[in-house]
């Protein structure tokens, strides 16, 4: 990938916030107006934290994207008010992953119902996300989740794949999804430049039961930011540029999971983003 590709994926970028209590004085402060800024949900804590910061931060002039996971929607009722209340706030994206609470809230238990019921209420949103998986899901086959992509393709507008951290991983599985004829937008899925510290920290505050599962599906993500020289997106990126420029593969530009390290992310993006421009 030349300076040219690298520069316009991270002009591009999404960045994935965590609803805190002070995850909003942390966008204004570091977030240009012109970064879409994803908004996630915890089976803890409920869709609640996150439709209320979507909506104060789409009142501040962001484009907002908050996650609506399946397992925390009641019931198609339910799924209509969230509706509702994002387009009352401006909101034109959203995301649709399953989620992770278990027992589920209600009567989804996957994406694509929930999927099938906004277009039952008229589609009422221009964009909407799912889930790719480059690394093997702790719970569904390699193959499933592909399908999956596959039934969902139809009642979403982009994908968005989960943290990766092997170049040849994520350029093998972009390769398969497209072979499989999933030729929907790709938001490649890189974490930030967050230290492992600060990981575990964040893993530990958002519940024991949570941080629980959290540390049983990503045990590799400790090491990885444990390895000599730190964590770098970069090391990323670098080595599978080439394959993410090709027409091919479809990538419509980087989401960073800034696990609230809002301000690193950003100081990293203008940084590298400067080196490029020189």
């Amino acid at each position: 990938m030349g300076a040219e590709d690298l520069r316009a994926l991270l002009t591009g970028v999404r960045y994935e916030v965590l609803p805190a209590k002070t995850t909003e004085d942390k966008v204004l402060a570091h977030v240009p107006r012109d970064v879409v800024v994803t908004v996630t949900a915890s089976p803890v804590k409920g869709l609640e934290p996150t439709l209320d910061l979507a909506g104060r931060l789409a009142a501040h002039g962001y484009r907002v994207v908050p996650h609506v996971p399946a397992r925390l929607l009641r019931d198609d009722v339910h799924l209509k008010d969230v509706a509702d209340r994002l387009r009352e706030a401006g909101v034109d994206d959203v995301f649709v992953p399953a989620g992770d609470a278990d027992p589920p809230a209600g009567v989804y238990d996957g994406a694509l119902p929930v999927l099938r019921g906004l277009g039952e209420l008229g589609d009422p949103f221009a964009r909407v996300g799912i889930t790719g998986y480059p690394e093997s899901h702790p719970l569904i086959h390699d193959d499933l989740t592909v399908q999956a992509m596959w039934d969902k393709r139809a009642h979403a507008t982009y994908i968005v794949s989960n943290l990766c951290f092997d170049p040849r991983v994520l350029t093998d599985w972009v390769v398969r999804i497209r072979r499989r004829g999933v030729a929907l937008p790709l938001h490649v899925g890189v974490a930030g430049p967050v230290q492992r510290a600060k990981l575990l920290a964040m893993a530990t505050r958002i519940g024991v039961g949570e941080s629980a599962r959290f540390l049983a599906r990503h045990p590799s993500w400790f090491l990885r930011f444990a390895a000599p020289g730190g964590y770098a997106p970069e090391r990323l990126l670098t080595p599978s540029s080439g394959q993410l420029a090709l027409p091919f593969a479809g990538v419509a530009g980087l989401h960073l999971f800034t696990f609230n390290q809002i301000a690193e992310t950003e100081r990293w993006r203008r940084a590298l983003l400067d080196r490029l421009n020189r």
